[in-house]
């Protein structure tokens, strides 16, 4: 089976900036899975702060909720590392589990986060954790003797909240008209960052506007990325 990988910082990440890849290629037939690193317990949970009594393991629990909810609505399984946000703390037991889900899986392609972001370092953290990890599982010498099959997949950097700021510059613009349904249903999940689903519809808009333009392909609703790693082709197209 073809596998995808996501590695997120927050739960909000995957849905706002890859929602339409994880439901794409899970229509596909692929197996996607996210990581997703932390629950954005501390940084990511503005709604749910609000609500009387609100408890960091009960903002914990009530976003766990939803990234589980908003990955099934997509097709993908989730996996949380728990690490804590604002700041990220990831530790080597979470490094040595990164790299056994990448010779697990073998992903056909990794999804993350910019290389960049003055707004929030979690995010780059995220970007450099996924980074190494894809690199280290290629080593023989770590954990010496493992069964695997692994081949370091490419690696897509999904669209940051604000792109000028993050020096990010998208190459590929994914069409998601079949599945915005599904991803807009998935905004609708993430009740405690509901001050975001106007703001990412239009960023859905603006790039399948862009990418009409750019291709001449019919397209409403799109997302953006960018390739970290050159690619390998026998002519252009």
């Amino acid at each position: 089976m073809k596998t995808g990988l996501v590695i997120t910082a927050h739960p909000g990440d995957f849905v706002w900036r890859a929602g339409g890849a994880i439901a794409l290629h899970a229509k596909k037939g692929y197996r996607m899975k996210i990581v997703c690193l932390s629950f954005g317990e501390r940084g990511e949970s503005q709604f749910a702060w609000k609500e009387k009594g609100a408890t960091l393991e009960s903002v914990k629990a009530g976003r766990k909720d939803e990234a589980e909810r908003a990955a099934k609505l997509l097709g993908a399984e989730i996996e949380f590392f728990d690490c804590g946000d604002y700041p990220l703390k990831l530790a080597e037991a979470h490094f040595d589990r990164m790299v056994d889900i990448y010779r697990e899986l073998n992903p056909r392609f990794v999804l993350t986060h910019a290389l960049e972001d003055p707004y929030n370092f979690d995010h780059p953290n995220a970007a450099h954790f996924a980074q190494e990890t894809r690199v280290v599982a290629q080593a023989m010498g770590h954990k010496p003797g493992a069964q695997y099959k692994y081949s370091a997949p490419p690696v897509f950097l999904f669209e940051p909240h604000q792109p000028e700021q993050c020096n990010y510059k998208p190459d590929l613009l994914l069409k998601i008209d079949e599945v915005w349904k599904e991803k807009y249903e998935a905004f609708q999940i993430l009740a405690a960052q509901k001050h975001l689903w106007g703001y990412y519809e239009r960023v859905a808009l603006n790039r399948g506007i862009q990418g009409s333009r750019n291709t001449g392909v019919s397209m409403t609703y799109g997302e953006a990325y960018q390739r970290l790693f050159p690619t390998v082709a026998e002519e252009l197209a």
